[in-house]
């Protein structure tokens, strides 16, 4: 039973962030449905090493980041963000069958950065549209909802995977293919279902990466995309948890239940976690994220069999629904309102060249030492984010 207190807070959420939630989920359906599959595709039947695996998955990921700048600054130079938004997941829907097509790697890694091209060009405008439409006091319980919604997607997606697959005898092709039904559903929704909020027409527009705009962007602001950047260098491709699982013994067509039991966590954490941190200091989230991503790292490099992986793939859950939207919180928070676009574009940036650079050494990591060093690895960037962040805290407790 949902507490009377929550239920309230959910009711005062507006309609539009509950309609960016529904198209995320439906995206992330068809999303997910790919990439739950796409690394066992590219391994067993493409004849990928793991290191391209690595390749591909940071490349593609940290293009969609890097693009996030532009279209984020786009959005806030012409005072609307809808459009991007629409046409960057009309761009992931329509890359869908790509990956039913691909003969080789290289139509793979055409695809994925095809996709991906299309998630940078909507995220910024989409986080910025959350920012918008959200109150203040709300904020974090706006992102969080919005990322519950997405993950509930990522929850669904792998499940249908995993059916169709048992259905048609592995054949990945034909799931691809199937995986661009709700893809289109929400380019759909997202046209006629947001109106998007009144900006003011008569304000002159400027360049939002002008050095004095840029100036307006302060050390606060700078700090959360340093520490969103080494988030992202130890929490590497999801892919490798897909890896790991098919390393334990599982059946082909039942690898993606993992990314279904990871993302179920997630989703029930990232509400509540989210209206958390309207009420609670964001170091010390950030900091209990930290340590629960260790846990996961540790879990997960201790052995390969299913249920520890199960729990290993738990934790991580666990450390999705507590940092990534408060995350974005943080950007909206230390962000002027006219540049929230470039803010999260560069925040996407910075953690765009980290996604590409934690993927590839990874993957080497993976190919060259084992599954086991990898996920250590990961851990060993966590404690050195711990410390920095402590170095903060004590250097601000200092000054006052």
């Amino acid at each position: 039973m949902i507490p009377r207190h929550t239920n309230s807070i959910l009711r005062q959420i507006p309609a539009g962030i509950w309609v960016l939630g529904f198209v995320s989920m439906l995206m992330d359906i068809s999303s997910e449905m790919i990439h739950s599959l796409l690394p066992m595709f590219m391994v067993s039947t493409l004849g990928a090493s793991a290191l391209i695996v690595g390749l591909i998955e940071g490349l593609a990921e940290s293009s969609a980041l890097v693009v996030k700048v532009f279209s984020g600054t786009l959005s806030d130079y012409l005072g609307k963000r809808k459009g991007l938004a629409v046409f960057g997941y009309a761009l992931g829907a329509l890359s869908k069958p790509l990956f039913a097509l691909a003969p080789t790697i290289g139509m793979v890694l055409t695809a994925r950065l095809l996709d991906r091209f299309g998630k940078g060009l909507r995220g910024a405008p989409r986080d910025a549209l959350v920012a918008d439409l959200a109150p203040g006091h709300l904020r974090g319980a706006a992102f969080g909802l919005r990322q519950s919604l997405d993950t509930v997607g990522a929850f669904f997606g792998p499940l249908l995977a995993v059916g169709l697959m048992l259905l048609w005898a592995n054949d990945f092709r034909a799931v691809f293919w199937v995986a661009m039904v709700p893809g289109l559903l929400a380019v759909a929704l997202l046209f006629f279902g947001l109106r998007e909020p009144e900006h003011h027409q008569g304000e002159k527009r400027i360049n939002p990466i002008r050095r004095e705009n840029l100036k307006r962007l302060g050390m606060s602001y700078w700090w959360v995309v340093g520490i969103g950047a080494v988030f992202t260098l130890a929490r590497f491709s999801e892919a490798f948890l897909v890896l790991r699982a098919q390393q334990g013994g599982i059946p082909v067509a039942l690898v993606p239940l993992v990314m279904v039991a990871m993302n179920l966590i997630y989703a029930l954490s990232a509400y509540p976690f989210g209206k958390l941190s309207d009420r609670m200091s964001h170091t010390q989230l950030l900091t209990i994220g930290l340590i629960v991503l260790i846990a996961a790292d540790v879990v997960l490099a201790s052995n390969a069999h299913w249920w520890v992986v199960l729990a290993g793939v738990a934790l991580w859950g666990v450390h999705m629904g507590i940092t990534q939207g408060l995350l974005a919180t943080m950007v909206a928070d230390t962000a002027p309102a006219d540049l929230r676009g470039t803010a999260y574009g560069f925040f996407n940036l910075v953690s765009g060249v980290a996604m590409l650079v934690a993927s590839v050494v990874a993957g080497l990591l993976w190919d060259r030492l084992g599954a086991s060093v990898t996920f250590y690895a990961g851990a060993a960037f966590c404690v050195l984010a711990l410390t920095g962040m402590a170095i903060r805290v004590k250097k601000r407790t200092a000054k006052v």
